[in-house]
């Protein structure tokens, strides 16, 4: 296989699974892992991948991964998390969901919840609700963005101000080390940040990926959050904190 093809099915492989490792690729592929490694830092220079320890990974900081892109990484992980999120939710609960690719996945898992009323700033969430008949969605108003469907801003934080939620299922774009939940646009967090203060209790839907990825607004802490859904293990200091903070750990 030629350099050219196999840096892209390599750049495909990141993009489905978040990240490579050189082992892996080099096992693989059947070649060296000096290959790999030049194949790795050839596509880390040109800004496709950021290296990591022992492979590489989707960049991030402070320009967000594109909406397309997002809703390919990690599809499985997302499926589990979802099935467990939605598992916590009783039937009659009133809910709010942001806008994500993980929450998208929890609106799926609930298409057989019975009473439920949606409000959500995520017109592919509607969408996706659509098809469960014992669903009432409310729509919030705001500023339409286009490159994933979310409305997002001032009139959006202000309508959900108007509703006492049950729960919050909401995602975020990285979690720090020291427990901050983080987002790259400052319109969302202000609508996450609204949703938490009228939530009687707030779930997260994070995969494993979100602990490797960085974004520079925070949304809260994860000591302000109920339950915490992932499917990896959080980095051991973490996880004490979030014990100490009687935040609740739930990895599918």
């Amino acid at each position: 296989m030629g350099t050219t093809f196999r840096q892209k099915e390599i750049l495909e492989l990141a993009r489905t699974e978040g990240k490579v490792t050189v082992l892996g690729l080099a096992e693989h592929y059947d070649v060296t892992v000096q290959t790999i490694r030049r194949d790795l830092s050839e596509l880390a220079e040109s800004g496709q991948l950021e290296r990591v320890h022992g492979g590489a990974v989707i960049p991030s900081g402070v320009v967000n991964i594109v909406y397309n892109e997002r809703q390919r990484l990690n599809e499985t992980g997302k499926k589990s998390i979802a099935a467990a999120c939605a598992a916590a939710i009783p039937d009659g609960a009133s809910i709010f969901m942001n806008i994500g690719t993980s929450t998208e996945a929890v609106a799926r898992a609930l298409l057989d919840h019975e009473n439920i009323l949606v409000v959500t700033n995520n017109m592919n969430i509607a969408n996706i609700l659509a098809a469960n008949k014992k669903c009432e969605i409310i729509l919030t108003g705001g500023v339409l963005r286009r490159s994933d469907g979310g409305l997002v801003g001032g009139l959006t934080a202000d309508m959900i101000k108007q509703f006492k939620f049950d729960v919050s299922i909401l995602g975020c774009s990285a979690i720090d080390e020291d427990g901050d939940l983080l987002d790259f646009d400052g319109q969302e967090t202000l609508v996450s940040r609204s949703a938490i203060e009228r939530s009687r209790s707030v779930m997260i839907v994070a995969d494993h990926h979100k602990f490797q990825r960085k974004a520079p607004l925070t949304i809260c802490r994860l000591q302000d959050v109920d339950v915490l859904f992932t499917d990896g293990d959080l980095p051991k200091p973490l996880h004490e904190n979030c014990s100490t903070w009687g935040t609740q750990v739930v990895t599918v």
